[in-house]
């Protein structure tokens, strides 16, 4: 525990200390009057591995390994009871025959994207070692496919938190010591800040989003290696190179929402990202002063100059084109039922503002479906 923590901090001084001071301090023993104890999460960070089978058997974590011809039987299996920091290692070590690499060339820059990224890998192990219910008998399972690995792990979500809100809910760590021992050996930068690392990683490099399922006594997470959009990725890297600055994870779920579907809404965006509408405004309104998103009536789209990035300029007039033909829609619908609508009207009708509706009459009095009666406020339109 001493070398792995050398190497990841410098500057260190608890490495200084004798073992049991090492220990002492880390909260790993503890001592009464019968003497120094070892706690249950000293054995699960320095316990032999005779000692965690007789005493803690529940704490074991089993590797299985499918291929592309057989996904019900697997082909190799691996049983661990040993410490955790030894458990990822050995893991790490078992994955990396498989995990294939996709070179990206942005630029002069060469990237290189494996299957399953060793932070992300790394986070979801820790996640399930910190969160696990150590008083089942159920263990670990690593579940290694060719396009996904599967975590299971003993154990619900704990207090409040769901599949709905494990993004942004404050993290309540199940077993607070093995959170805070791994997060002093700087296997992890803060304690709670996992889940975002995961989506951030996952989406940044244009894989499917982690998936959480909660069964009750037990969580499923599903990690997926394929990277499905070359060019998000390409977009991502060369503009927090050239803006000198990394997307938060709101604004990479909003991107990738908007490279997929063509618009957002602020209900919509406020529903993937998990943060309430009122936060969200906020961020798509920083997003459009850095000329990545724009307003097409209540909802919003990529800007032209992210299109011809990440899809071409054809397709940013199309699905611009698409929103005109729905409001032209709306308007002729509601003229077939009244004798005439107003600006304010098409403003509710097509959840569009005062400029856009604007914009749509304009383009239907040039087409000869639209004509104006009055002028000023008292302005209406009919059916030419």
């Amino acid at each position: 525990m001493k070398e792995k923590l050398k190497l990841r901090d410098s500057n260190t001084t608890l490495i200084d200390l004798d073992d049991i001071s090492f220990l002492r301090d880390l909260s790993l023993i503890i001592d009464s009057e019968e003497g120094i104890h070892l706690t249950i999460a000293g054995m699960l960070f320095v316990g032999k591995e005779k000692s965690i089978k007789q005493l803690l058997p529940q704490a074991e974590l089993i590797y299985l390994h499918y291929n592309d011809n057989n996904l019900e039987e697997y082909d190799n299996r691996i049983d661990l009871r040993m410490p955790i920091i030894s458990a990822l290692d050995r893991l790490a070590e078992t994955i990396k025959p498989y995990n294939r690499i996709t070179n990206i060339q942005v630029g002069l820059f060469r990237i290189e994207v494996y299957d399953f990224s060793e932070k992300v890998f790394q986070e979801a192990i820790l996640n399930a070692f910190s969160h696990r219910r150590y008083d089942s008998p159920g263990a670990i399972y690593v579940k290694h496919y060719p396009n996904r690995i599967v975590i299971e792990s003993p154990g619900g979500f704990v207090d409040d938190i769901t599949e709905d809100n494990i993004i942004t809910h404050p993290s309540v760590a199940r077993n607070k010591l093995i959170a805070e021992t791994l997060q002093r050996l700087k296997y992890v930068q803060r304690s709670g800040q996992g889940i975002d690392i995961i989506f951030k990683e996952m989406v940044s490099m244009g894989k499917r989003y982690p998936e959480y399922v909660s069964y009750g006594d037990a969580i499923r997470l599903t990690l997926y290696s394929t990277m499905e959009d070359v060019s998000f990725v390409e977009f991502i890297i060369e503009t927090q190179e050239k803006k000198q600055r990394t997307f938060n994870l709101p604004e990479l779920m909003i991107l990738r929402y908007l490279y997929e579907n063509k618009t957002i809404s602020l209900t919509e965006a406020s529903k993937i990202t998990q943060i309430p509408i009122r936060e969200i405004k906020h961020i798509i309104q920083e997003m459009n002063k850095q000329s990545l998103v724009e307003s097409s009536g209540k909802v919003y789209m990529l800007t032209a100059k992210v299109y011809s990035k990440v899809k071409s300029k054809v397709e940013y007039v199309q699905d611009k084109s698409v929103t005109y033909l729905k409001a032209k829609d709306l308007v002729l619908e509601y003229l077939e039922e009244n004798t005439e609508i107003s600006n304010a009207i098409i403003q509710e009708l097509c959840r569009c503002t005062k400029r856009q509706s604007d914009g749509i009459i304009k383009k239907m009095k040039e087409a000869g479906l639209l004509a104006q009666v009055g002028q000023g406020r008292g302005t209406k339109y009919i059916l030419k």
